[in-house]
């Protein structure tokens, strides 16, 4: 019975969307907007 209990606590949790400030779109914390590509204030990709 021990056994299946051993790691309960390793499982992956997942992550909360955050809002771009650029263009409000929900987007993964602490990664480049994939619909806008900008990434703390600043652009970082161009996109059409």
């Amino acid at each position: 019975m021990r056994k299946n209990k051993r790691r309960a606590h390793d499982a992956m949790k997942a992550k909360s969307p955050s809002v771009c400030t650029h263009c409000s779109q929900r987007k993964v914390p602490h990664r480049i907007c994939s619909h806008c590509g900008y990434y703390n204030g600043r652009r970082i990709i161009v996109t059409a």
